[in-house]
């Protein structure tokens, strides 16, 4: 088995924090993963400055970051004007994104589910013009902060009609850390009759310390691609309770010492945490940057 690690620490997690981070220091920590043997970073979104303002320099750091041969570098995108950036930038892939819960569809996108898939259909459409691949997130699959629990029907619908708008890969995101290992894979075993595990993702976080629980739950189910961020940084501003991410640290570790191959190495991850640990003055969450704090 070979798993993906998909990093999406400089879009999903630096989203979240409550200091801007310099330009220059996004694109050198870019840079900085980029050697670590990752295949996939997301680095940054395409939204209006009003709504995500630590993002605020996509284009600049999109266009300037140092692309290294073998690795895909993805945006989000929320419309056709996001897309335009990303183009210009270009952006290997683009990624569109909506919820599988109605409220926080609203809260997040600021339109229902039915009004949202005109504007992706626009943006998958114009991406695959240009050539780009394009990875369609659902967020709130185990559980919604409005809604609590969202229906499996609901999760197959919304990653049905995605499929059939063009997307090449769904993410299924853990929005707010709540999902347990049994959840996943009930849910997983009712997604995988109607998809390809190698069209899905997972996107976990870790609320409830449950993120790396879950991964090996899903291991188990087939599953071979995952979304995390270093040193467990993230969180989501319109998802109230959202911790951060699955840490790609802790992610990359428990691979290793299962025997799992993932192509990314501990060491240079190592070094890329301790940097944006002090860019963003703050310890991070991870496990792995615990346990080099304790023992530096």
């Amino acid at each position: 088995m070979r798993v993906t690690v998909k990093e999406v620490g400089p879009r999903d997690g630096l989203q979240n924090e409550p200091v801007f981070i310099a330009t220059e220091d996004k694109i050198a920590w870019i840079n900085q993963l980029s050697k670590s043997g990752l295949s996939y970073i997301e680095v940054t979104s395409f939204v209006h400055p009003k709504w995500i303002p630590q993002l605020a320099d996509a284009y600049e750091v999109a266009s300037r970051i140092e692309r290294v041969e073998g690795v895909t570098y993805a945006a989000l995108v929320p419309n056709k004007k996001g897309l335009e950036g990303a183009l210009a930038a270009n952006m290997d892939e683009v990624s569109v994104f909506m919820s599988a819960s109605e409220t926080h569809n609203r809260k997040n996108i600021n339109k229902s589910i039915e009004e949202t898939y005109p504007v992706l259909k626009e943006v998958i459409d114009e991406a695959k013009r240009a050539n780009k691949t394009v990875r369609g997130y659902v967020s709130t699959v185990f559980g919604c902060p409005y809604e609590g629990t969202v229906s499996i029907e609901r999760v197959i619908s919304v990653s049905e009609r995605l499929f059939e708008l063009g997307i090449d890969e769904l993410s299924l995101g853990d929005t707010i850390g709540v999902a347990n290992p049994v959840q996943v894979q009930r849910t997983l075993e009712q997604l995988l009759k109607r998809f390809s595990a190698e069209k899905m993702a997972l996107h976990f976080h870790n609320t409830y310390g449950m993120a790396l629980a879950n991964v090996f739950a899903s291991l188990q189910m087939g599953m071979t691609t995952f979304d995390s961020s270093l040193g467990g940084l993230g969180g989501c501003p319109y998802a109230p309770g959202a911790s951060g991410n699955l840490a790609t640290d802790d992610l990359v570790y428990m691979l290793a010492q299962m025997g799992i191959d993932c192509g990314v190495q501990l060491e240079p991850l190592t070094e890329a945490a301790r940097w944006i640990e002090e860019k963003i003055g703050r310890p991070l969450t991870s496990h792995h940057s615990h346990v080099v704090r304790r023992n530096a």
